[in-house]
């Protein structure tokens, strides 16, 4: 991988991470399209720059992730535990709402890895994901009057985010779509999608650098951190007008889209096209 195909790679992650349109989904078409040959390195880059793309997350929403560490309004004659649960509200609903992909995850890690070499999987994600994003807006029209994300609606989030592990369906999509589930308004179904990115990506790229980080050398490690800064900077542009444009108009765009890509792909790969155009 050299520096340009890093730069593209990066650039299509930042756009696409924290829209419904799967960011793995359009990284594994963008590799294709490139010639990349997946190699471990590739791997970790892949999933590595997803934490640069994160990164925009705590920078854009910086209070909201230190507003636990100066938590006033706590109880001191409360006992302990409540006393924490009040202080570190915040960051314990993203770890209930973490768990169920984290077990998931582990539990099925080596099936995921081998979908994820498949592009006919990513285009029927796509497509499906697609006509599900055209009715949603329509299915949940009317939010409820408490926006609170409480422990319940933070853990049935967690859960639609398992759905995503399959490449094309959207991490984004999935958990947007959870929130909405739990009668969220469309921008703070969108934010706490923004947020559980977080425990989720980091945990990923942990674990995919203790796996691989012996790919890592003197010759890829600048491509690797160029990815990254790349990742971060569009990816803090696409959540502003992400967040915009969702809160006024809706998902249909994106499920046209969604739609329209999957079944090039698939007409491509019915018809026996290569993506490796570039090869």
């Amino acid at each position: 991988m050299n520096y340009i195909q890093a730069i593209i790679i990066a650039i299509v992650e930042g756009i696409t991470e924290f829209l419904p349109v799967s960011s793995t989904g359009h990284m594994i078409i963008a590799q294709k399209v490139l010639g990349i040959e997946s190699t471990e390195f590739v791997k970790l880059f892949t999933v590595n720059i997803q934490f640069g793309a994160i990164l925009s997350v705590i920078i854009l929403y910086w209070k909201r992730f230190l507003e636990p560490v100066y938590a006033q309004k706590v109880d001191k004659a409360a006992p302990v535990w409540e006393r924490f649960s009040t202080a570190f509200d915040f960051y314990l609903k993203l770890i209930v709402a973490f768990l169920p992909a984290a077990f998931f995850g582990l539990l099925f890690k080596k099936q995921i890895d081998n979908l994820l070499e498949n592009v006919v999987v990513v285009a029927v994600s796509l497509v499906l994901g697609g006509i599900i994003l055209l009715f949603v807006d329509n299915w949940f029209k009317k939010p409820g009057e408490d926006q609170q994300v409480t422990y319940p609606k933070a853990f049935k989030i967690g859960v639609f985010q398992v759905i995503a592990m399959i490449p094309g369906v959207s991490r984004s999509a999935a958990t947007i779509i959870g929130g909405l589930a739990q009668k969220l308004d469309r921008k703070n179904a969108a934010e706490f999608s923004f947020f559980l990115a977080v425990p989720t990506m980091f945990a990923a790229t942990v674990f995919e650098l203790l796996k691989t980080y012996k790919s890592i050398n003197s010759g890829n490690i600048l491509v690797l951190l160029t990815g990254n800064v790349v990742a971060f900077i569009v990816a803090m542009l696409a959540i502003k007008g992400f967040i915009s444009y969702l809160t006024k108009y809706g998902f249909k765009l994106f499920g046209y889209y969604r739609i329209v890509v999957g079944l090039v792909i698939l007409i491509l790969a019915f018809c026996g096209i290569s993506l490796d155009i570039l090869k």
